[in-house]
């Protein structure tokens, strides 16, 4: 698809076409012949068997693609920005915003309530994680310990990405000694998964269908959306029968397919505060707790990156916040230039240059930065 602009200024165009030449290098579909140790996606290399497999589906993929909004009007679109196409880790965030549709709907009046309190049975019953409260999973401090749909937590031990300004502390699946929940911070994808079967248990409505139908569709979007679980990741709900609880990323595959202009709609969404239309979506005072820093992980808040220190991502303001997957997914959610970039398959070695390039395009006097 050509790069479609409203206003194709040199910079923007000069920003574009750094964003294509830089396609994140993963195959374009992953049941292609694999060079030899090779994974598809979904699979961790490091990952000790037999975690080192995939549970839940994955599918060919789009190039490199993208969109940028600027209050609220769409200034670029490049690639194939209409093409629902796998998010990764990006879909943590929706489960924040999951989240706040059940506080909206009063089944979250208080996150530092036990979740064993709230809903027993599901996991969350013995004596280290009956502390576990909802604030420690949506900071990703919650030290959960146990096994969720046959991933034990501790394969995800020791978990350090790239945007985690800490050194590794040790191996990735390592027995690291647990600590009390909420006195550690360690991105995690079982976890996560604990969090998305809490969050349906509570909601009791698949997640995909809420956030279809309370997010996606009151934005106008929500064409070729979809969010996958595993395989054998079903739970029996009383009056509704199986339900497929979904992960919060394709760490072992499955996950959400979303196109590029519906993820830029809800960063837009969080943008004017969880408003859409006239209609609160999300409560204003949830969309703003988002951003506010993890204690013990300023860099992080509640399932989004952060750049309170200036330092994270030098190129945006520092009251920027990103929701970031593997594989080159990147949506920069911009409150000091109104400005939401959308980022498919793109090369993440490459992202600071090209945050950079985007940054002289929203905001080109430097000051503009604080």
């Amino acid at each position: 698809m050509p790069v479609t602009c409203s206003d194709l200024s040199a910079s923007l165009a000069q920003a574009l076409a750094f964003a294509q030449a830089h396609e994140c290098p993963w195959p374009r579909d992953p049941a292609a012949v694999l060079p030899p140790g090779a994974a598809p996606w979904g699979v961790h290399h490091e990952d000790p068997a037999p975690y080192n497999r995939l549970r839940g589906p994955v599918h060919a993929r789009g190039p490199q693609s993208g969109v940028l909004w600027q209050r609220g009007h769409e200034l670029a679109a490049w690639g194939e920005p209409d093409r629902s196409d796998l998010t990764f880790s990006v879909a943590k965030t929706y489960l924040a915003l999951l989240a706040g549709i059940a506080r909206r709907e009063g089944l979250l009046p208080d996150l530092h309530r036990s979740v064993a309190e709230q809903l027993p049975g599901i996991g969350f019953d013995g004596s280290h994680n009956r502390r576990i409260s909802w604030a420690m999973l949506l900071e990703q401090t919650s030290e959960w310990e146990g096994e969720c749909f046959g991933l034990p937590d501790q394969v995800d031990r020791w978990r350090k990405v790239a945007q985690d300004p800490r050194p590794a502390g040790g191996p990735k699946g390592g027995a690291r000694p647990l600590q009390p929940p909420g006195r550690y911070w360690e991105y995690n994808d079982v976890r996560i998964n604990q969090l998305a079967l809490a969050l349906l248990h509570l909601l009791r409505r698949p997640l995909p269908e809420v956030f279809l139908n309370e997010i996606l569709r009151p934005l106008g979007g929500g064409e070729g959306f979809a969010w996958r679980g595993y395989d054998d990741a079903w739970v029996e709900l009383p009056g509704l029968g199986p339900v497929q609880s979904v992960p919060g990323g394709t760490h072992w595959g499955g996950g959400v397919s979303v196109s590029a202009r519906d993820q830029a709609r809800v960063g837009q969404l969080l943008l004017d505060g969880g408003a859409h239309g006239g209609r609160q979506i999300l409560p204003r005072d949830w969309v703003s707790a988002l951003s506010e820093p993890c204690a013990i992980a300023p860099f992080y808040g509640r399932l989004v990156w952060l750049n309170r220190d200036g330092r994270s991502f030098p190129a945006a303001s520092t009251q920027a916040f990103f929701m970031m997957g593997a594989g080159g997914h990147v949506v920069w959610v911009e409150p000091a230039w109104q400005s939401v970039l959308v980022l498919r398959w793109f090369d993440g070695t490459r992202l600071p240059a090209l945050l950079q390039r985007f940054a002289a395009v929203l905001a080109p006097e430097p000051q503009d930065r604080d």
